[in-house]
């Protein structure tokens, strides 16, 4: 059986909460899970030490036994020394802003040189 340690929804409409849990990979998001290693508060700031609480003992049980952390889990599980840290992922074609945004840039950048070129000098 494969599994993989992975965020499970709770909470109301607009008020998140995850639950960590360890879950068969076949198994949906909010469905059947194997066991409950921690909880993820997003609402709560990043300082607070209450918003990400994770069992290590359990975390590391599992790691042993072949489960596999989702990328966001990763982060958690890298940011508590369990595991090491993951690489950041980055994507610069796709945060580069598309071709009609990119024209409206240059036109601007032209509009906002071209007043300052022909200003006349004060003497």
């Amino acid at each position: 059986m494969s599994t993989k340690i992975r965020l499970s929804r709770a909470g109301a409409k607009k008020r998140p909460y995850y639950r960590v849990v360890v879950a068969d990979v076949r198994s949906p998001r909010d469905g059947k899970f194997i066991e409950r290693v921690g909880s993820y508060n997003p609402l709560l700031p990043k300082t607070d030490p209450n918003r990400v609480k994770i069992d290590a003992d359990r975390v590391k049980y599992w790691l042993d036994h072949g489960a596999r952390p989702t990328d966001r889990v990763a982060r958690f599980l890298g940011e508590a020394e369990i595991i090491p840290m993951p690489n950041q992922r980055n994507n610069p074609e796709k945060a580069k802003p598309k071709a009609k945004a990119q024209e409206r840039l240059k036109a601007a950048e032209e509009a906002a040189a071209a007043p300052a070129e022909e200003a006349p000098k004060a003497q």
